[in-house]
């Protein structure tokens, strides 16, 4: 696609800043949707409107408890799967049996809600990276 002629940018401004300025203004900018600095300090000199990016710092601590919740049920869910698949080899022995039937009903309930942990984290997470 060709610009029109008035939309094409031909002339260059320079403008003077020591480090901390830049510094600043590179803040600013990475706080919007705007993708380069010249983008955004054309946007801003014209008085135009910058998307700015707000983060919720709660939702952020929140989401990244409930990842490292995920890992710790993960790891606890196969801790419990290798026991109880453990137990069904000495299902030999008749107080067993009963121990394993019982809590073979308890390891599906467990995994299943630790699936089902799983997935919403997830869900918030995808929800999180798209703001």
């Amino acid at each position: 696609m060709k610009k029109h002629e008035n939309e094409v940018r031909k002339i260059f401004i320079k403008i003077r800043m020591n480090d901390e300025e830049l510094k600043q203004v590179k803040k600013k900018q990475q706080q919007t949707t705007e993708r380069s600095l010249s983008e955004y300090i054309q946007n801003v000199s014209m008085q135009k409107p910058v998307t700015v990016k707000y983060r919720n710092q709660s939702a952020d601590d929140f989401l990244k408890q409930m990842l490292e919740l995920k890992k710790e049920l993960n790891g606890i869910g196969n801790n419990f799967n290798q026991a109880v698949h453990k137990l069904h080899i000495l299902d030999k022995i008749p107080e067993f049996r009963f121990w394993i039937q019982h809590y073979d009903g308890l390891q599906k309930s467990l995994v299943s809600k630790v699936e089902e942990i799983k997935l919403k984290v997830s869900q918030l997470y995808e929800q999180w990276l798209q703001k």
